[in-house]
């Protein structure tokens, strides 16, 4: 029976990698659909965040049936309480990559990047597909190392979401209405991305450690 148990721990571990392997493919080909607007790849994003959100079901319920039937103690318990959290993490940074999707598909044949962000966006779309990569490799290899990575990285995408703020509130702003709506709700999505990150990090430091740290404020109460 404890061969059966930690074979289902390990099963958890690994499922949270496949997630955030294809939460990596979102990102990525969320933010590249919408910097060259290419709609047939927003739609292959917003097609697949289902699978994502069946990933993540399954593995809430495998967790909750090691839960009931063995009743684990000690840090087997917390490797079960931290899988439910990071997979409704990943979950919803597919969310955000769907979301993306959602905004380049809206806006299509017109760019969704207003005239003047492309090079932020474009700069933003990159730091979230290294953040999900070095996401990936954190769940895969529990590597503390790189939970400072995403802190670093998180900072880039921090000062970024207020430059782009910063830019639509400008007198020198010329953007339509809806432009400026774009503008905002894309930089809030590639932020919040890093958010979840850097909250999903915390959570494998406490996985590790056993000593837990606050989420980034607000990071669970939203998408």
């Amino acid at each position: 029976m404890r061969e059966v148990f930690h074979q289902s721990l390990e099963d958890v571990q690994t499922r949270l990698v496949e997630i955030s392997d294809l939460v990596t493919v979102a990102i990525e080909q969320a933010t590249r659909a919408f910097a060259t607007s290419d709609v047939a790849l927003a739609e292959e994003v917003i097609d697949n965040d289902k699978v994502i959100d069946d990933r993540a079901i399954e593995l809430d319920e495998l967790a909750i049936e090691i839960l009931a039937r063995q009743q684990p103690v000690a840090r087997d318990l917390r490797i079960v309480v931290a899988a439910l959290r990071v997979s409704a993490s990943l979950e919803r940074m597919g969310d955000i990559a769907e979301h993306i999707a959602q905004l380049t598909r809206m806006r299509f044949p017109e760019r969704a990047v207003p005239k003047g962000l492309k090079n932020t966006f474009t700069k933003m779309g990159e730091i979230d597909t290294e953040v999900a990569r070095t996401l990936a490799d954190l769940l895969r290899t529990e590597d503390l190392s790189l939970v400072n990575r995403l802190h670093e990285l998180d900072d880039q995408l921090d000062a970024l979401h207020l430059a782009v703020f910063e830019k639509v509130l400008s007198d020198n702003w010329q953007g339509e209405a809806s432009a400026t709506v774009d503008a905002t709700l894309a930089s809030r999505y590639h932020e919040r991305f890093g958010d979840h990150a850097l909250s999903v990090a915390k959570k494998v430091s406490y996985l590790a450690t056993g000593t837990w740290s606050a989420d980034p404020e607000g990071v669970d109460a939203e998408v």
